[in-house]
């Protein structure tokens, strides 16, 4: 098998990967049409998307480290198939709402709100997951290739929303993305449960949380990378919104030219996905060079002046963006303890994408006062910064060269410690 899909050799994650691809798609589907509804069928304008998109990812912030303990107590597969159900429900609420014509904003509001709640608990869990599916011998190739179903989803996805959404509406759009759940439900049913390999079990006591972050703290490679994580999520990948109003606002255009936008970038993003499915180690360097040139390139995105050249401008912008959070992913899994897996990945999805409300209503606001193009502008110059300032703390406090190496778990505690101890006696 070629090694760019060498993880596919293990049935349990093949099934898991036909059916993330559903799933993905449908997801990206529901993007769009949740956009196009608030934007264009409600007449509600970028603030209101910016709220919407905040209450989405909210839980992130203030739920996913507790799913973290979790994701360490209790049967990941279990947990994942709640949480699945949570969201197609959500999904399939608000699809009969908008079809009986009796949708209102505040219902996207609560509805974003519960769906977020799904998606806070399942992000950790699914993380450490892939761990318990593949093992740590393909765990990297496995990080890349969910990057992939991901990011395939997003080609075809906004795609086929914005023909449907022409064609009728963004109800029915709604109840195709409840429907691609049941892919996921029907591949963790179909597992072989002997040919998974489980993480130790955290028993129930007081603390787990604080564990989990004082192991982060602890860690000064671990901190600089959740640093850069939360620019680069906060201001930088905040494209639903961006998209939507720099195709409304600035080009003039409709559902299916909105939905192209998604699909273009997604093009960029999967190649990201497919390159660094063929990697076999991972630098600190990879990732903060990634994020530099997410931001540069994000600014140039913000300054193209016709539609076209917005569009070809997205294939870097989402290779770029790809790059750096596959990097940073599987950093981050490649060097945890494996019993603490599920509590540090939920606090790196809490600071991926719990920044997010904060990140997304200011940029909307931006998008109203100063206008579309400052949304990528100023999001671009953050990610910069922020990239920028995660490697000189990292410099500072460690001495590490930004080109190392992040090493599996056991060696590179002991490298981390030695570490701490040299700086301390400095």
């Amino acid at each position: 098998m070629s090694p760019t899909f060498r993880a596919l050799s293990v049935h349990n994650y093949r099934l898991y990967f036909v059916a993330s691809i559903v799933t993905n798609t449908g997801t990206w589907m529901q993007r769009v049409a949740q956009d196009w509804l608030v934007v264009s069928e409600l007449d509600a304008g970028g603030a209101a998307l910016g709220i919407v998109t905040g209450l989405q990812f909210l839980p992130f912030m203030l739920v996913t480290p507790f799913a973290g303990v979790l994701a360490d107590r209790f049967p990941k597969r279990r947990l994942l198939a709640i949480t699945q159900s949570l969201m197609a429900v959500s999904a399939l609420v608000l699809g009969v709402l908008v079809i009986s014509g009796t949708v209102q904003l505040w219902h996207v509001y609560v509805l974003a709100l519960i769906s977020g709640l799904g998606a806070a608990v399942d992000a950790p869990a699914r993380q450490a997951f892939v761990t318990e599916m593949v093992g740590t011998e393909h765990l990297t190739n496995a990080v890349a290739l969910n990057s992939t179903t991901f990011h395939g989803g997003r080609v075809v996805g906004p795609a086929v929303a914005g023909l449907l959404i022409a064609a009728f509406g963004t109800g029915p759009v709604f109840v195709i993305n409840a429907v691609t759940y049941l892919a996921v439900l029907l591949s963790l049913y179909l597992m072989r449960a002997g040919e998974l390999d489980p993480s130790p079990r955290v028993e129930a006591g007081t603390g787990l949380l604080r564990e989990g972050f004082r192991y982060v703290i602890g860690r000064p490679d671990l901190s600089a990378i959740m640093l850069a994580v939360f620019f680069v999520g906060t201001f930088g990948l905040n494209f639903q919104l961006t998209s939507a109003l720099m195709a409304t606002d600035v080009f003039h255009k409709g559902p299916t030219e909105y939905g192209i936008l998604g699909s273009v970038m997604a093009v960029g993003s999967l190649a990201g996905a497919l390159l660094a499915a063929r990697r076999t180690t991972v630098r600190f360097r990879l990732a903060i060079s990634a994020g530099v040139t997410f931001g540069v390139i994000e600014v140039i995105v913000g300054l193209m002046p016709t539609y076209l050249t917005f569009m070809l401008m997205l294939v870097p912008l989402g290779l770029a963006a790809l790059t750096f959070m596959t990097a940073a992913n599987a950093l981050m899994q490649m060097s945890v303890a494996p019993h603490l897996r599920g509590r540090v990945m939920a606090l790196y999805m809490a600071i991926f994408m719990g920044g997010t409300p904060i990140g997304a209503p200011l940029i909307g606001w931006i998008g109203e006062v100063f206008g579309a193009r400052w949304t990528l502008i100023g999001g671009g110059a953050l990610t910069v910064f922020g990239c920028a300032l995660s490697a000189l703390i990292l410099l500072r406090r460690t001495g590490m060269r930004v080109h190392t190496t992040f090493r599996p778990w056991p060696r590179f505690e002991l490298a981390a410690a030695q570490l701490a101890d040299r700086t301390q006696q400095a």
